[in-house]
């Protein structure tokens, strides 16, 4: 809770006494370009506003205590949590702390360890005036500085053996699903090519009489470009750099300790982004040359600005929000110019490199099969091999493998815990890529078979459905996890969880695209078609 609305006229906090020690830590503060505000001053009790509990305020003070609201404050990047009051046993009146007691530890001129205790709880009733004070007693520590964030981690939670066991069953539906693809598909696979084999030992009225039938039918058709080839290739090109994102940001994460500075993890996702947008380029460009596309520079711009567009679109309605609300999440206006120059003095001329490069190098058509100039009709089939049926039931198996995962993040997202078991996100990682292609190929596969050569989109959205369940996933930790409420609060989080899923759809989606096109190029290659 801040204090909104109290006036605090100009006061004297504390009176430092230059010791040897303290002169030291000063000087050293200023040459490392660091300000340590009243560094090794204890600070006695002091009164540093008085509010006046309005009948709004009262409510509000009110509201706060019954629904358990706690605060966060940082010293150092160090986190501390407070509470803001706690309700009497009787159940019917409320107290509100209103002193602040700091006890900050320091190694040498560094801080290390912070606590912060709630003292001096006042009954809340109408028209009163509240007092707050606060102190600050500091404290030698034998914590190095390196390891200060330990105490923060919670191993109990994160390596539970819920988690262990979560991992385990992920990996274990990995070597079923690789196992079944396997079987399959090349025990299938096998049986039609020793059909189509015996093609040369017929005539042409036995092989017309014949009964081939399933994916072999549609090889004039498969490798047709798929509708909308310039949304469909800016799509697949974004997967490409999120997907690399992904992995560089989680990679820099098991390095080094990303958690121990507030913005870090956001910093370099941010940066990483902008520098990997020639994967963009190289990636959405080259399959809509290998499409035929024309309007080349079209899909470029629309590849470039498609998520920075959402994202940048969907913080600005929030953030406009915030700013109504006077939250402290609201986002400088500094801050938002700077994001847009990035995405166009630097997104855009690199996407636009890579896109040269991708029409230059992989641009060229290399399709196994002749495309016919006239469509083939599809045929009817059962209402479980439409498209928008396989797209529906593909993510189920992906969300299945990272569903105790994700509880674990969004703890650490949108509650007080620290995720640092960067280990783990890494295998879900890995695991999340193999399950998605597993299922993506057997969909397609049983797709082709039905005759139906509209793989593409379908591939991509089989996969890409895993978002959508875990952003129904997301309602039930809002609703049962989360003491969130009020406008503000509830487009914070279904706005950026809906970014988390798009951006999760997207290299899902990818994923699935290519290891499918993969798996469609293998088998129309080594059958003899023509």
């Amino acid at each position: 809770m801040q204090m909104v609305l109290a006036d605090v006229s100009q006061k004297d906090y504390c009176v430092v006494e230059l010791t040897e020690e303290r002169y030291q830590a000063f000087i050293y503060a200023f040459i490392d370009n660091t300000c340590f505000c009243c560094f090794l001053a204890d600070v006695s009790q002091k009164d540093y506003c008085v509010v006046e509990l309005t009948e709004e305020r009262y409510q509000a003070f009110i509201y706060a205590v019954k629904n358990h609201y706690w605060y966060q404050m940082y010293i150092d990047d160090l986190p501390i949590w407070g509470i803001v009051g706690e309700i009497a046993e009787s159940g019917d009146e409320y107290y509100l702390w209103t002193h602040k007691k700091l006890e900050i530890g320091y190694n040498n001129n560094q801080i290390v360890d912070v606590n912060l205790t709630s003292e001096a709880k006042v009954k809340l009733t109408p028209g009163i005036k509240v007092p707050f004070s606060y102190q600050v007693q500091w404290k030698p520590s034998k914590i190095e500085f390196k390891t200060r964030f330990e105490k923060y981690l919670d191993p109990n939670f994160f390596q539970h053996r819920i988690h262990w066991f979560s991992i385990f069953n992920s990996f274990m539906m990995v070597i079923f699903l690789v196992g079944l693809v396997s079987m399959i598909l090349m025990r299938t696979l096998r049986k039609d090519y020793a059909r189509y084999s015996k093609d040369d030992e017929l005539d042409d009225m036995e092989r017309d009489l014949g009964d081939e039938y399933g994916w072999k039918q549609v090889h004039g058709d498969v490798f047709r470009p798929a509708s909308h080839p310039v949304l469909f290739s800016a799509l697949i090109g974004t997967g490409y750099q999120i997907a690399s994102v992904a992995m560089c940001v989680i990679s820099f994460a098991i390095v080094q300790d990303l958690y121990t500075e507030r913005g870090s993890m956001l910093s370099i996702a941010i940066f990483v982004y902008a520098a990997t947008a020639p994967v963009n380029g190289y990636a959405g460009g080259g399959l809509y040359s290998r499409m035929g596309g024309k309007r080349w520079i079209k899909q470029m711009v629309f590849g470039a600005f498609l998520v920075p567009s959402l994202v940048c679109g969907t913080a600005f309605f929030i953030n406009f929000i915030a700013i109504y609300y006077h939250a402290s999440r609201a986002i400088p206006f500094g801050t938002m110019v700077a994001v847009s120059c990035i995405c166009i003095f630097v997104i855009l001329p690199l996407t636009l490199v890579g896109t040269v490069l991708g029409r230059a190098i992989s641009g060229q058509p290399n399709f196994p099969c002749r495309v016919n100039a006239v469509p083939r009709p599809i045929p009817e089939k059962k209402w479980f091999m439409e498209p928008y049926v396989i797209v529906m039931l593909g993510g189920i198996l992906p969300f299945g493998s990272i569903f105790i995962e994700m509880y674990f993040i969004f703890t650490s997202f949108w509650a007080y815990k620290i995720y640092y078991v960067y280990g783990f996100m890494l295998l879900v990682f890995l695991i999340l890529t193999v399950v998605t292609v597993c299922v993506t190929i057997v969909c397609t596969y049983f797709l082709l078979n039905a005759e139906d050569y509209r793989w593409q989109w379908t591939s991509f959205l089989a996969a890409a459905s895993t978002s959508f369940y875990v952003y129904v996933y997301s309602f039930y930790y809002f609703f049962f996890k989360t003491k969130m409420y009020g406008l503000f609060q509830t487009m914070w989080y279904f706005g950026y969880m809906a970014l988390f899923s798009l951006g999760l759809g997207l290299m899902c989606g990818t994923f699935g695209y290519v290891g499918t096109s993969a798996f469609v190029r293998k088998i129309y290659s080594t059958v003899k078609i023509d």
